[in-house]
């Protein structure tokens, strides 16, 4: 697990770092980079792809990782972005150590999946598939994932990459992780820093607006951004870009 930075990596700029969704590779942040890199050094986050973490291994490994980067500037702001599964990690992160970060941001946190019976379902069944019928399945996940009129071509293509990337047994791992994910049961009242969740308005895998609410409900010093024609991997959007909405 490592945290993957720019060749012309900018230490005089705040550091923001990418928690990724289920795919963990950090790949699918590659569109909103021209835009964040004129305001943040990058960090993405990459798991590989066939670990069978747990929470608890995560949050140690993301820590050390994000306190190395620390001490080599001590003085600088850090957002945290987390997206889908890592909106999870990084709401965990937020509220155990919440000196990790100044900034939180949260891009359709899947902070609800364990309401969502037929995740389990898919689960159970994802860990047991041979690699040509998950891959058929991950293509079956397409549209759900995305609004396909709003990305491109190239980064459907991107996101199936990554989601083939990650072995069975891991996706179903990941899952299980995301079942296993209580939002009541984090000391929530300890993230105090300014907190930004978006919501997408078509997103057909989680019921991102709903969960929105309720995680402003918790959470002191937060807002909602509503993409109200997005789908959940909202950040592949041609028309979505993630520095004009932090600019806002």
């Amino acid at each position: 697990m490592r945290l993957l930075g720019s060749q012309d990596s900018k230490q005089t700029l705040p550091l923001f770092i990418f928690l990724p969704g289920m795919d963990g590779t950090g790949e699918l942040l590659q569109l909103q980079l021209a835009g964040l890199k004129s305001m943040f050094d990058i960090r993405c986050l990459s798991i590989p792809a066939d670990d069978l973490t747990g929470w608890d291994g995560l949050l140690e490994q993301v820590v050390q990782l994000i306190r190395r980067e620390q001490q080599q500037s001590p003085s600088r702001p850090i957002t945290l972005c987390g997206e889908s599964f890592g909106g999870c990690l990084a709401l965990k992160l937020a509220a155990h150590f919440p000196s990790l970060c100044d900034r939180l941001i949260l891009v359709n946190p899947a902070s609800s999946v364990r309401r969502q019976p037929w995740m389990g379902w898919g689960a159970a069944v994802s860990q047991w598939l041979p690699n040509p019928l998950y891959h058929l399945s991950t293509l079956g996940l397409l549209p759900v994932l995305i609004a396909p009129k709003r990305v491109s071509f190239l980064n459907q293509q991107a996101l199936l990459v990554a989601m083939q990337s990650v072995s069975p047994p891991s996706a179903a791992w990941r899952l299980s992780l995301l079942n296993q994910f209580v939002l009541e049961e984090l000391p929530l009242e300890r993230i105090e820093h300014p907190v930004l969740v978006l919501a997408s308005g078509a997103d057909r895998l989680l019921p991102s607006v709903a969960e929105a609410g309720r995680l402003v409900s918790y959470l002191s010093n937060s807002q909602t951004v509503l993409l109200p024609e997005s789908g959940h991997a909202c950040l592949l959007e041609t028309e979505v870009r993630l520095s004009s909405i932090l600019k806002l």
